[in-house]
């Protein structure tokens, strides 16, 4: 049974992956999880796994101190920043997943993860058991930064999405929170059935819609339930709404 190790300093987004893990992999054990570089590097020499699932900034050592350290261990890097994927590949990282990781990005990495336990296996048809469930499957959790800090976001918390010059704003009725996830990539990532384009800045959450009314200026506008807030609907992304 291949056995992995988990390290990141987020409790909550460990556990969760850990989670999402064992649904798209059930025969991988996890069998050691850190908080930090130093506690992973210990865990890594004490229970030597085949695969480590390494956040990069964390304290002590960060993630690629860590994989430079210990070497007999396939790494793959799950973090929120892309800056250091060169880095992460000189480590002979197997694999680079950036968070929020989607439910087919997290199936292909096990597929190539599985290969390297059997290479000498025909994953063809595993592979479209494996991916071609997945594919249907939309985000549920984000990982977004408030000030220094790292929060888990159930999906549909969230009323609606602002795209902003270097990020999109996640907005929910706790607060306002800040992902990295572009409008473009994100909305493929969400179930359409949820979630839909308004205006070129502003993705909604359909159920959170109270109505729809134009202003003085002939403007159409989302008012979203208990006067939560009200965002503009472009012309062309109107005809999605007659209906309503």
């Amino acid at each position: 049974m291949p056995t992995a190790l988990i390290a990141d300093d987020e409790p909550l987004l460990m556990a969760a992956f850990a989670s999402r893990l064992a649904v798209v992999w059930p025969q991988l054990q996890i069998v050691a999880q850190a908080k930090n570089g130093v506690e992973a590097v210990a865990l890594l020499s004490q229970w030597q796994p085949d695969f480590a699932f390494l956040d990069i900034r964390m304290p002590g050592l960060n993630g690629l101190q860590v994989a430079a350290t210990w070497r007999d261990t396939r790494v793959i890097f799950v973090t929120a920043y892309d800056e250091y994927a060169v880095a992460a590949f000189e480590q002979s990282a197997v694999d680079y997943l950036l968070k929020p990781v989607s439910e087919a990005r997290l199936a292909q990495c096990v597929l190539r993860l599985q290969r390297e336990v059997k290479p000498n296996v025909d994953w063809s048809q595993l592979s479209r058991e494996l991916i071609a469930p997945a594919l249907p499957s939309y985000l549920q959790w984000l990982t977004a930064s408030l000030g220094d800090s790292t929060r888990l976001i159930a999906v549909d918390e969230v009323r609606y999405f602002q795209a902003t010059d270097k990020y999109t704003e996640v907005v929910t009725e706790s607060g306002r929170f800040l992902i990295r996830t572009s409008l473009k990539d994100l909305l493929p990532q969400l179930n359409p059935q949820y979630f839909a384009q308004i205006h070129r800045s502003y993705l909604v959450s359909l159920p959170a819609i109270a109505k729809i009314e134009k202003d003085l200026l002939g403007r159409q506008q989302i008012y979203l339930k208990n006067n939560f807030a009200i965002l503009p609907l472009s012309r062309s992304h109107a005809a999605q709404f007659k209906q309503m």
